[in-house]
């Protein structure tokens, strides 16, 4: 009807992409310390990974880019 408020859905930003990395979906009681402790990489990669999250504010459900560490063996 003319008058009608409706809601129409936002669509989904694509993901950033994760260059050197994989996604991880945040689970409940996970933090970037203990997510970092799981794939051995420190908090502060995963910010440099992830412009513009608040580490204090995980959402579960939340998918953030883990990078992966390089490394190259000499013999």
């Amino acid at each position: 009807q003319i008058g009608q408020v409706i809601c129409i859905p936002q669509m989904a930003s694509p993901m950033p992409p994760c260059p050197n990395g994989f996604y991880y979906t945040v689970k409940p009681g996970d933090t970037l310390y203990t997510i970092g402790q799981h794939f051995n990489v420190n908090v502060q990669e995963i910010i440099n990974a992830n412009p513009g999250i608040d580490p204090n504010n995980l959402q579960v459900g939340q998918v953030i880019c883990i990078p992966r560490k390089c490394v190259i063996y000499c013999f």
